[in-house]
């Protein structure tokens, strides 16, 4: 049985919460009527995981969230509103310690936990699985310095380093990824020569938000690639949730584009489009692929055609990684050049494209 905490101010949210999961027949539930009420459950009862709802009255979701990290840490799914204010609040339960997050569409609440239903439950059967990742300082604690990095660059990248043509890094994450990318990302250099493309499985509202987050993080320029965008070294685009990210030539230069979700694939950003148009448009040997922690196999298959074009891979290992599924499919297809903890895979991409 799976033990799960349901805490949320709404009784009625808290009831179709437990309607849905006690069907499922695996789960124990016991819930909580408000943050502080939360944490004292947390303790006494013990759960695998649990549900957290952000604005509470007597004490909140952010606040119950540090407490419950400092006290007892526990796998924890956020469940927030879909807005520019719930995508902040998100992002700073992440960099707490939460795993995952579900967002609340608008409507009724019956109609609100239809909607969600089944993500609502593969999230909280993975968080139940997934492997805390301890509350990282060291790359954000580098973000002061790559700033002043970014403004101070002199030396012209091609001269530095003498590159020879074009080349791209492409980053697939899911589950986990937002606390995962703000310990990588940081840590590639203002003169970083390549940019970067990075398909986060995330909503609409949340992208943008993010981007700017990391954007005050990282050395590099990070944007959202909310329309066409000539590609351009010494910049990160986020691909816009509710899209797909692909690469493209236009009048012979390399292009970002977000395209409509295409059907045909399961998760957005697509992770497995990216890699497919990346080796429509570019030479695969200029290609570093980056399979980061997430639930399913999205872009398992292009990565692991890329390494077989002569492109490097890596893949998040098991020890690093909050959900294991995306790297775990991407080297059971013989599709990782290298499996790395996530506080090893800057340096091997540095290694690479910096030589």
């Amino acid at each position: 049985m799976i033990k799960l905490l349901i805490v949320d101010d709404s009784a009625l949210m808290r009831r179709q919460l437990s309607t849905l999961f006690e069907a499922e027949g695996d789960f124990e539930i016991r819930q909580a009527r408000n943050g502080k009420e939360g944490v004292s459950e947390n303790s006494s009862f013990r759960p695998d995981v649990v549900t957290l709802d952000i604005n509470m009255p007597e004490m909140d979701g952010i606040t119950a969230l540090s407490l419950m990290m400092a006290d007892r840490p526990v796998p924890v799914v956020m469940v927030s509103s879909l807005t520019e204010a719930g995508a902040l609040a998100t992002f700073e339960a992440l960099n707490l310690g939460a795993v995952d997050y579900v967002t609340k569409p608008g409507g009724t609440i019956s109609l609100s936990i239809g909607a969600v239903k089944q993500e609502l439950i593969s999230k909280v059967r993975a968080a139940a699985r997934a492997r805390l990742k301890s509350k990282g300082t060291g790359a954000r604690g580098l973000a002061e310095r790559l700033r002043s990095e970014r403004e101070s660059k002199v030396r012209p990248l091609a001269a530095r380093h003498g590159v020879v043509g074009e080349g791209v890094v492409l980053i697939g994450v899911s589950t986990g990824g937002p606390r995962t990318l703000e310990d990588i990302l940081p840590l590639l250099p203002a003169d970083f020569p390549w940019p970067v493309l990075v398909a986060q499985h995330m909503p609409a509202s949340f992208t943008r938000p993010f981007a700017e987050r990391l954007d005050t993080l990282c050395a590099l320029h990070v944007v959202e690639a909310a329309h066409p965008m000539p590609v351009e070294v010494g910049t990160v685009y986020i691909g816009k949730g509710g899209a797909d990210i692909l690469l493209a030539r236009r009048v012979g230069k390399l292009t970002v584009l977000a395209k409509p979700e295409n059907r045909e694939f399961l998760w957005h950003p697509s992770v497995e489009l990216l890699g497919r148009s990346a080796l429509e448009v570019c030479d695969p040997s200029r290609v570093v692929a980056v399979m980061l922690t997430g639930m399913g196999h999205d872009g398992a298959d292009a990565f692991a055609e890329i390494k077989k074009r002569g492109g490097r891979t890596i893949a998040e290992s098991e020890a690093s990684a909050v959900v294991f599924g995306m790297p775990a499919e991407l080297i059971e297809r013989g599709g990782a050049t290298v499996v790395l903890a996530s506080d090893k895979i800057a340096a091997q991409i540095n290694t690479w494209v910096l030589r």
